[in-house]
Formats: C-alpha cells, sequence, structure tokens
C-alpha cells in the first residue's frame, strides 16, 4: 500500500508540473500575440513569466516578473533594435487572463528598453556627418566642414541626452586633423541635432540614454502601466 501512495503521489507531482508548463506555455503565447497584433509585428515576441508555480500565481492574480522581447520596431520613423519591455508586480485577474482581457491587467512597474543603432543615428545628423561611433560615455561624430578658410575633416566629442523631442546630440570638444583650431561655438549648431525617438513600448517618455558599442540604449521607466499600454504606445 504505501509503494501504491508513492506511485500515486509521484503521478500527481508530475500532472501538477506538467500542467503548470502548459498553462505559463499557455499564458505566454496569448500576450505574445496581443503584442504582435496590436504592434502590427511580423512575428510574435518572445514573452517569459518568471516564477514558479506558474499556477500559484494564476489562480491569485499576481505575478512577479515578465519579459517581452520585441525585437525591431519603428518608433517616429526611426528603427530600434533589441527592444525589450520588463513588467513587475503584474496584477491580472484569472478571469481575464482566460478570456484573453487585457484591460485589467496591469503592472506596479514597466521598463521599456531599445538600442538606436549608430546607421540610424547618423540618418538624422547633418550631411556633414560621415560616421558616428561611440567614445566612452559620450558620441564620436567624424564628419568634414568649411569655415573660415578651413576645410578638411572634423572630429567631434559629443553628448547625449533624453528631451521632450527626442536624443539630443551636442558636441563638447572638436579637433582637425592636423589643421587649425576651430572654435567650438563655430560648430556647435551645425553639428547639435535630435534623434526623433520620444516614447517606448509603455506609454512613458525616454527618461535615459546611455552610449553604448553598438548604439544609443534608450530606457523609460512608468509605474502601474496597463498592458495595453505596453502594446499601444
Amino acid at each position: 500500500m504505501r509503494k501504491v501512495l508513492l506511485v500515486l503521489l509521484f503521478v500527481l507531482i508530475i500532472v501538477v508540473i506538467a500542467a503548470d508548463r502548459v498553462g505559463v506555455a499557455v499564458a505566454q503565447d496569448q500576450i505574445a500575440k496581443q503584442v504582435a497584433a496590436q504592434n502590427d509585428l511580423p512575428s510574435k515576441p518572445d514573452v517569459k513569466i518568471h516564477g514558479i508555480p506558474f499556477l500559484t500565481q494564476a489562480i491569485g492574480g499576481n505575478y512577479q516578473r515578465i519579459d517581452v522581447r520585441i525585437g525591431q520596431l519603428t518608433r517616429q520613423g526611426v528603427t530600434l533594435e533589441d527592444v525589450q519591455v520588463e513588467l513587475s508586480d503584474v496584477k491580472a485577474p484569472l478571469r481575464d487572463v482566460i478570456n484573453g482581457d487585457a484591460s485589467n491587467v496591469v503592472a506596479g512597474t514597466a521598463t521599456a528598453s531599445a538600442i538606436v543603432p549608430y546607421e540610424a543615428v547618423r540618418r538624422r545628423a547633418p550631411a556633414a556627418v560621415r560616421s558616428i561611433s561611440d567614445s566612452g560615455s559620450n558620441l564620436q561624430v567624424r564628419g568634414n566642414m568649411s569655415v573660415l578658410g578651413f576645410s578638411g575633416d572634423v572630429t567631434i566629442v559629443a553628448a547625449v541626452r533624453a528631451t521632450g523631442r527626442g536624443v539630443a546630440v551636442t558636441p563638447q570638444s572638436v579637433r582637425t586633423g592636423g589643421g587649425p583650431a576651430v572654435p567650438l561655438a563655430l560648430l556647435r549648431d551645425r553639428f547639435t541635432f535630435t534623434v526623433p525617438v520620444r516614447d517606448l513600448p509603455l506609454g512613458s517618455r525616454i527618461s535615459r540614454v546611455e552610449v553604448t558599442p553598438d548604439g544609443l540604449r534608450i530606457a523609460a521607466t512608468a509605474d502601474d502601466v496597463k498592458l495595453n499600454d505596453v502594446s499601444n504606445a
């Protein structure tokens, strides 16, 4: 009898684990379908619901963390790469989840991030700019210009910051390729520009910009965000 009970207990555990994994797979697929449909994405994003067991979270309607990896997305005419959304302390009533209704699904905190490739930054720069790359925490902007009798290559170190209009690029220093020194004031207006990416998928304006080897990593954080906002922003 004891062996039979142990076997039955083992089988029950396997069934519960299987049901848990099936449940999380279905929930992840439903979230992915909704995000893809409302953002007109060519394919479903990768969705991962963290926390074990899933069924306990589902019944309680409170999920520790949900990650959504969208990949590529276009915002304000700029194509972003590695777009990700991290949702924490997600409240989702079980009935709404079963019915595929996201109107009452709310994340206590949502953080979105993405990479603006340097080629996308260069396309928004003045015509004189030939290339843009990272230089520590700033950008290195290379171009060609003519001013006060000087004509040649210039290399500018520029700072980046988030503004209401997008990511602002502002020259901080300049050097020429062996020619005479050119005052920064003469170049600042010519090489100041904005990449018009103002928001990310969570209905919040960009608040952080970081220079990385792959491009500008932009991020935004918001509180009490509805899943619909993540999709429609």
